[in-house]
């Protein structure tokens, strides 16, 4: 009887040390499950349609199809995209061939803007980082980059005030500068020169609104010509 005692007592142990080593993985693993989930992380991007005499595109990330039949000279809305690496490609709508296919790699929780730039033949990607912090009041934010394949270095300047943005070659981006809000006529000039080779009227620059203005086209070309376009950021 003492030994059926012993051994009911032994398996006791044993039975109450498994539940204690039970609770503890219980517990050990709801402190584990507590921990919230990672967030995927994004980026974002616009990708712009720069290239003066490039038929009609569909832009690709990835293998994914996000925009077809796009014209020269549109902007596509921003989109979100895993961070890392990521494979930009344009090719001629219903076509298989490929104009531009480039990788580019995106940082956390920033935004981007990509440019297919330059004459079919010579095409490829411009990729700038977009800083959208919102000017104060009174301001707009505003960028300035060259996207004209055969000019020479450039001026942006607004009727009757200084030049804003001063010598910049063709791909040659500005950071974002503030400009006060206004209804205004942009004058691109030859850098260094006083008479606008191009002018833009009613231009509108609203308060705590970001933009950048691309020039494009071709200086004395007269079916694709001289000209801006302007990205409204937010």
């Amino acid at each position: 009887m003492k030994l059926v005692k012993k051994i009911r007592n032994f398996s006791l142990i044993i039975l109450l040390t498994g539940f204690a080593l039970s609770l503890s993985s219980l517990f050990n693993g709801c402190d584990e499950n507590t921990v919230n989930p990672p967030v995927s992380s994004v980026a974002r991007t616009t990708i712009t349609h720069a290239s003066p005499n490039a038929p009609n595109v569909d832009i690709l990330i990835g293998n994914n199809v996000i925009a077809s039949n796009v014209a020269y000279p549109s902007t596509l809305p921003y989109t979100e995209l895993n961070t890392g690496n990521n494979r930009i490609r344009i090719r001629a709508t219903g076509t298989s061939n490929y104009l531009l296919d480039d990788t580019l790699f995106f940082e956390e929780n920033k935004s981007y803007s990509v440019f297919a730039v330059d004459s079919v033949s010579k095409i490829s990607a411009l990729f700038l980082t977009d800083n959208l912090t919102v000017p104060g009041n009174t301001y707009s934010s505003v960028r300035f980059v060259n996207l004209s394949p055969n000019s020479p270095a450039l001026d942006v300047a607004i009727t009757g005030k200084s030049v804003v943005f001063p010598f910049y070659s063709f791909k040659q981006s500005s950071n974002f500068r503030p400009v006060n809000a206004d209804t205004v006529t942009l004058e691109v000039r030859l850098a260094g020169t006083s008479t606008p080779i191009y002018t833009r009227d009613n231009v509108i620059f609203e308060n705590g609104k970001i933009y950048t203005i691309f020039s494009r086209g071709f200086i004395g070309n007269t079916n694709i010509p001289l000209g801006v376009s302007i990205i409204k950021h937010n």
